[in-house]
């Protein structure tokens, strides 16, 4: 039996649709779960395992430093592959620098719960963020840091939270901004939403971006347009050299160096 193609065709587009929609909601996340991943960094770096519970029931795992005499406290959002044992140079730099840590893995990824999503990974940063006000950190001594995909959920929670400042590394303005780079017109169908240039308004704290003029997965231009369209105070690093997952290690020493700055600005 032949089906008519007035038929045929909505059902072939109505597919093709649902296929666009399962892509797209998971293209943007690579976790590493446990036991994969260098689990046995965490000694090194004198991190301590944390356990938070979201508003929707996840259970998710964070690793958490102090850094002596620090009176901030660093909230570290990372991107979207691997787990918080691949942050090692953030971990130790920003302690370094004048801050204690708390970077969570999102649901999904190490030992964490649940599966990631968009929404998901906001109430992740929520969860995390109520967590050190309940252990007696105030808003104005909280930095929120977020990098690559890490930078949109800070951005999101920023523009919606009181804080001390904010750190973004490799940002973007949009999903689709970055979709379109890799795969011009089809590539905002399959990742989409991530809308940063719109709440970046709303951020009422200083902020520092870094940004590596090399980067080959979320190019500089989308970094100056979200840089452009943020309010101030705020300033801009560019990485010479810097490709995306290299950031830290080609900034050297300067990156420790600008984080205390930002740190001392913050505190005066």
């Amino acid at each position: 039996m032949q089906i008519p193609w007035y038929i045929g065709w909505p059902i072939v587009l109505a597919l093709g649709v649902a296929i666009l929609f399962v892509v797209s909601s998971r293209a943007p996340y690579y976790p590493i779960k446990y036991p994969s991943g260098l689990w046995e960094l965490q000694s090194k770096l004198g991190a301590e395992d944390v356990w938070i519970l979201t508003a929707d029931g996840v259970r998710l795992h964070a690793w958490w430093v102090r850094a002596p005499q620090a009176s901030l406290v660093t909230l570290y959002l990372h991107g979207n592959a691997g787990n918080i044992t691949h942050r090692f140079l953030p971990f130790r730099d920003i302690a370094a620098a004048g801050s204690s840590l708390l970077m969570v893995d999102y649901r999904g990824y190490g030992k964490s719960g649940g599966s990631p999503s968009e929404n998901g990974l906001y109430a992740d940063a929520d969860a995390a963020y109520l967590y050190l006000l309940n252990h007696g950190y105030s808003a104005q001594h909280i930095v929120l840091q977020g990098e690559s995909l890490g930078t949109a959920v800070v951005v999101d929670l920023a523009s919606r939270k009181e804080c001390a400042g904010v750190v973004l590394e490799a940002a973007f303005s949009s999903g689709g901004d970055v979709a379109n780079t890799v795969l011009p017109v089809v590539g905002p169908l399959v990742f989409r939403g991530f809308d940063s240039k719109s709440k970046i308004t709303k951020v009422r704290a200083p902020l520092l971006f870094f940004h590596g003029d090399r980067d080959e997965i979320i190019p500089l231009k989308l970094g100056r347009g979200l840089f452009e369209a943020a309010p101030e105070p705020k300033h801009f690093v560019e990485v010479p050299g810097a490709g995306h997952n290299d950031l830290v290690e080609s900034a050297g020493s300067s990156y420790r160096d600008r984080l205390h700055e930002f740190y001392g600005r913050l505190l005066q």
